[in-house]
């Protein structure tokens, strides 16, 4: 069972900063106060979630809390938690968000992406990376923010919809990802599409409308990304990777750059906090942008919170996110934060009205975000795969010693290094076992010479009943 207390009160983003954690957490509050990422009213995490959140002590965070009520900044009453006071100025709402929907262009055609590796014939189990636990899709809250959500739905919302997306869902998501993740954002430079690979197609279109070249890429990650921007005419030359992450220092006159910044996609580090100002940098100097590709920045385990990159210049990062990990892919919900100036470019390219995404489904998941229960499910989520890394650890110590297993600081899957040459025999046995699983090298990109052989291990794709099969599979596969 998931501890009440983990899973209760809003995700906080607070960067901690100064020579005392008390007064560094006080300031880090009062500037999320300050810059509206936390709106008033906004119900915080108790004491001791917010503790093992930062990884500090419990009673710092109280006397943080206590201080900052006695300032005025926050509210605490018995029963009613702490809370932000109302004293504070709110963020601009909204109201811009009511813009006129239709915008020149013909509709995009969606693209045809090629499939991911599929599950192999005879498989009972996977742990292909990429997917959470569908059977933990919260069901039942679904459904009540879903009733909520078609009851108080204005009656235009039945249309065809605008090209922007419903600004309800808009406007919860500037809130979320204010508080959540760092982000600069507001509900008229949110576009909402049907997941990752539909708004990096947009983006991809954008681009070359802006005689951009070339779109810098990591040595690893995923095929579909790159087929889909060299299928849309730009080149997609890869930075080199060594033992800190992409070498940020190698870009020059790319045009752009598509990066996992705060969980490397498949290897699982953090970009240094060198590099990712000294990407910043590049993109300001040279006036090219940054497609910032925030898939599973909710999941954190072993350190701080990485903020997103976006937060360090709003307008040379596009900020790219989506429900997929947090709560299904089947939803098929992205979004995008654009600097101001790519805003009219997108929506032109997206076309004149919604074509993709369910209005009814927005509605749903802005009434899902604005009562807490999204929150509160990335929240028990977030202890449910931390349990699974750690019984993957602790299984590999005890029947694979020699595996090393690194990434696991965050996100939905680790890496599993293997003995050299052993990556493919390693795969097939697991075939053998009923067990599918994808070896590192599959996500090399096609210019960079092969590498280090692992396995890449999505943790999180199995449901509960299914877990300690698959786990029991890998470790009998393992040399």
């Amino acid at each position: 069972m998931t501890d009440s207390w983990a899973t209760f009160g809003a995700d906080l983003h607070l960067e901690i900063r100064g020579p005392g954690l008390r007064s560094g957490l006080m300031e880090a509050l009062r500037e999320a106060v300050r810059s509206g990422r936390l709106a008033p009213g906004t119900r915080l995490p108790s004491s001791r979630s917010l503790a093992t959140d930062l990884g500090i002590a419990r009673n710092t965070v109280a006397d943080a809390y206590a201080e900052l009520v006695a300032e005025g900044w926050l509210t605490a009453r018995q029963g009613s938690g702490t809370r932000v006071a109302r004293r504070a100025a709110p963020r601009p709402g909204p109201a811009a968000g009511h813009r006129a929907a239709a915008r020149g262009g013909a509709p995009a055609a969606r693209p045809v992406p090629r499939r991911p590796p599929a599950r192999r014939s005879g498989a009972a189990h996977t742990l292909h990376p990429g997917t959470p636990d569908l059977g933990s899709f919260p069901r039942a809250e679904w459904l009540k923010a879903a009733r909520r959500a078609l009851t108080s739905a204005p009656h235009e919302a039945l249309g065809y919809g605008g090209t922007h997306g419903r600004v309800e869902l808009r406007t919860a998501l500037a809130d979320y990802l204010a508080r959540a993740r760092g982000v600069h954002a507001d509900p008229d430079r949110i576009v909402v599409c049907s997941g990752f690979v539909h708004g990096l197609r947009l983006m991809a279109q954008v681009l070359r409308g802006r005689k951009v070249r070339d779109v810098a890429v990591e040595s690893y990650g995923l095929d579909i990304h790159w087929n889909l921007l060299t299928d849309a005419g730009l080149g997609t030359p890869p930075l080199p990777y060594d033992e800190r992450g992409t070498r940020t220092g190698e870009l020059d006159r790319q045009g752009a750059l598509l990066i996992t910044a705060a969980h490397q996609f498949p290897l699982g580090g953090a970009l240094p906090p060198d590099r990712r100002a000294a990407v910043v940098d590049w993109a300001r100097r040279t006036g090219a942008l940054i497609l910032e590709d925030d898939y599973d920045g909710e999941f954190r385990y072993d350190r701080q919170p990485v903020g997103a990159l976006q937060g360090l210049d709003p307008e040379r990062v596009v900020h790219l996110g989506t429900a997929s990990k947090s709560l299904t892919p089947g939803l098929r919900l992205g979004w995008m934060v654009l600097p101001e100036d790519l805003v009219e470019d997108v929506l032109a390219a997206k076309g004149h009205a919604e074509w993709v995404s369910s209005a009814l489904d927005q509605l749903t998941l802005a009434e899902f975000i604005r009562s807490g229960a999204y929150d509160r499910h990335v929240r028990g989520m977030r202890l449910r795969y931390r349990r699974r890394r750690d019984q993957l650890v602790a299984a590999l110590a005890e029947r694979a010693p020699d595996i090393r297993v690194s990434g696991i600081a965050a996100g939905l899957h680790a890496v599993l290094e293997l003995p050299p040459g052993t990556e493919r025999s390693v795969v097939q046995a697991a075939s053998w076992h009923g067990l599918a699983v994808q070896g590192l090298d599959g996500f090399r990109h096609p210019a960079v010479p092969p590498g280090r052989d692992a396995l890449v291990v999505g943790y999180a794709t199995p449901t509960d009943s299914a877990w300690s099969g698959a786990l029991d599979a890998l470790c009998r596969a393992l040399p």
